[in-house]
């Protein structure tokens, strides 16, 4: 297992109103802990410091996460344009050499999809599962400023295909795996039960 590198950070997009899912996504809980921290526990092995982006009930989002080692809780003011513009105030925190970029509805992402990504030396990267492109993205600090001058209403499919994207395949269906409707909420329930490692963030204090 790769220990977290200081080169290395992540940024979580949880500024959302969940409307579809109907609740609020972050603190949906996955094998007793909110979503969330679910999406911190995996990627945390090789993160030195993780963006947490929060914009519809932020207070609330910000109680989830306080206290979490290597955490930052960020408010995005313009969430309701778009996830694009989530996308945008956590790349502007970043100082690491690459970021992993992950929406907080896919939490159970294993560690070898991060490891594997962080393997292959592109400037954009993204997993795929029997040729499906899932989350997270993996980009260098390079991009980001291309990235950050695009308008709000972008797309980060658009953005990065025009930048250009390396898959790379994995055997993990959990990064097509988010949670848009109670059924595929239960369907994350039941695949952590199968395979769930239960790693609780460390906490300050």
């Amino acid at each position: 297992m790769m220990g977290s590198d200081e080169r290395v950070e992540g940024v979580i997009l949880a500024a959302g109103s969940s409307s579809r899912a109907g609740t609020f996504k972050p603190a949906l809980l996955v094998g007793g802990r909110p979503m969330v921290e679910r999406c911190i526990e995996g990627m945390r092995p090789v993160c030195s410091r993780i963006i947490v982006v929060g914009g519809h009930d932020f207070e609330r989002l910000h109680s989830l996460v306080e206290g979490i080692a290597g955490v930052e809780c960020v408010q995005n003011a313009a969430y309701r344009k778009g996830m694009f513009t989530s996308v945008k105030a956590g790349l502007s925190r970043v100082r690491g050499e690459r970021c992993f970029i992950l929406p907080v509805d896919i939490p159970l992402v294993p560690l070898r999809v991060f490891e594997a990504l962080l393997s292959v030396s592109a400037d954009i990267v993204v997993p795929s599962y029997r040729g499906r492109s899932g989350h997270p993205v993996c980009c260098s600090a390079a991009v980001i400023p291309r990235i950050l001058s695009e308008p709000d209403d972008a797309s980060l499919r658009d953005v990065i295909r025009a930048i250009g994207v390396r898959p790379v395949p994995v055997d993990a269906e959990e990064i097509l795996l988010d949670v848009d409707t109670p059924e595929e909420y239960l369907r994350i329930q039941e695949r952590h039960l199968r395979t769930g490692v239960d790693n609780a963030p460390g906490r300050n204090g």
